[in-house]
């Protein structure tokens, strides 16, 4: 379905910011951003924010859970060009097996391929190596050429900040992938039992994705990589109905570029709202924001992490964070059969994000992410129904059930607002 963007009184609106207080609220950037509705008003809020604008001409379609290694090692198949993967988590797993497979099968043939992986996501689970040797030994032995992002080299403090945590995928410059995935065990299934994630992804053709080269390639030149050849980057022919454009947010020590973005797309929001997000534990100037999109009478939901969780203060944080948001009136729930590994928002019928984005400080303030904006109704209604089969999961939280914190939530958010230099 195609998008309306005809233009409007409104759309030439400029975006406004509500009047600061007194103190240093005169003197930094205070929400709730208030917009114009519509897309046009939405874009230029962005592109002033971001200096990004939505394109048209992509083919977007969303993959849930373990199809996406199926589509990337298809995908990967069919390169004649380049093949780069950027990726924080890479371990042994049958995923990496099936991956690394496709890739050497590529190399052999001609194909330039390209892997850079974190060391602190990629590493070994019980070891001291950055990443698995057998995997680098099989990636390197079959023609890949393999980097790592930032090595640890025995620094502590590497290990938790000035981290790439990227989930791309690009063939031939044309296809890319995106969204909440790692190259392991935990993405395989359909996130129905503790060992399988849920998570949510993306397949993009169009011209975005030669923002998405120019991500990984910026990360290439870092780790040591040479400039790629211009035919990574080909002109890209526009033949899909959604508008889109890929965010890249680096830590900064103001605010980034992912948090402008996520304030962008939760001012477009006229009539629903909603958020799924594995480490929901946003800035307070964040949640200050969703709370006025409520007493705006928009429908703010929140579907976060429930009991089965990889870190315990991060979820603790996360509850610290319900009890303002539910007596504001912002329904919440937790998934229950796995890990809510998920990184979406869902913004009226038209708008959506799909990336690496944790809504935490963390992610905002100190990360390398990545995360696809997209304007396109047919999306929109898939990540609906995705949200609908999620519900069928979820428990309800309220002030009476788990809604409520405590000292130990107030200290865990605490903490995380402090390791991750939250304003």
């Amino acid at each position: 379905m195609e998008l309306d963007i005809s233009s409007s009184a409104a759309a030439s609106t400029a975006a406004r910011w509500e009047a600061p207080d007194t103190g240093n609220d005169l003197h930094e950037m205070k929400g709730p951003v208030v917009l114009p509705p519509g897309f046009e008003a939405f874009c230029h809020a962005l592109y002033q924010s971001t200096r990004l604008r939505l394109e048209p001409g992509h083919g977007v379609e969303l993959v849930k859970n373990g199809v996406i290694f199926d589509q990337i090692c298809e995908t990967i198949r069919q390169a004649t060009e380049s093949v780069h993967i950027l990726v924080f988590i890479w371990r042994p797993s049958e995923p990496s097996d099936r991956i690394v497979e496709a890739l050497c099968e590529r190399a052999r043939a001609g194909v330039a391929c390209r892997v850079i992986v974190d060391p602190v996501g990629s590493e070994e689970v019980n070891g001291e190596h950055d990443f698995n040797p057998r995997v680098e030994q099989r990636l390197r032995e079959g023609g890949v050429e393999v980097h790592y992002f930032r090595p640890l080299s025995g620094r502590w403090l590497g290990r938790l900040f000035g981290r790439t945590h990227h989930k791309l995928v690009i063939v031939d410059g044309k296809v890319g992938f995106t969204g909440g995935f790692g190259i392991w065990k935990s993405w395989q299934g359909d996130g129905k039992c503790p060992e399988e994630w849920r998570d949510t992804n993306v397949r993009v053709e169009g011209p975005t994705v030669r923002e998405m080269q120019l991500a990984f390639a910026r990360a290439w030149q870092e780790c040591g990589g040479a400039l790629l050849p211009e035919s990574c980057f080909p002109r890209i022919p526009r033949g899909g109905n959604a508008h889109a454009t890929f965010v890249e947010s680096a830590g900064v020590s103001g605010i980034s570029d992912a948090e402008r973005m996520l304030r962008m797309v939760f001012a477009a929001a006229r009539e629903r709202l909603w958020i799924s997000n594995a480490y929901f534990t946003p800035p307070n100037a964040i949640l200050e924001q969703l709370l006025e999109k409520r007493k705006q009478g928009v429908d703010v939901r929140v579907l976060a992490a429930g009991p089965v969780h990889d870190w315990r203060i991060v979820r603790a944080s996360q509850r610290a964070t319900y009890e303002k948001l539910l007596e504001g009136g912002i329904r919440i729930w937790e998934y229950q059969p796995s890990m809510l590994h998920s990184k979406t928002v869902l913004a009226d019928d038209w708008l959506s994000v799909v990336g690496s984005t944790n809504m935490d400080a963390l992610s905002l303030h100190r990360m390398r992410e990545g995360s696809l904006v997209v304007a396109d109704r047919r999306l929109a209604s898939h990540l609906e129904e995705a949200w609908a089969q999620d519900m069928k999961c979820a428990e309800e939280i309220t002030l009476q059930r788990r809604g409520r914190t405590n000292p130990w939530r107030r200290f865990a958010r605490r903490v995380t607002q402090l390791l991750a230099a939250d304003r």
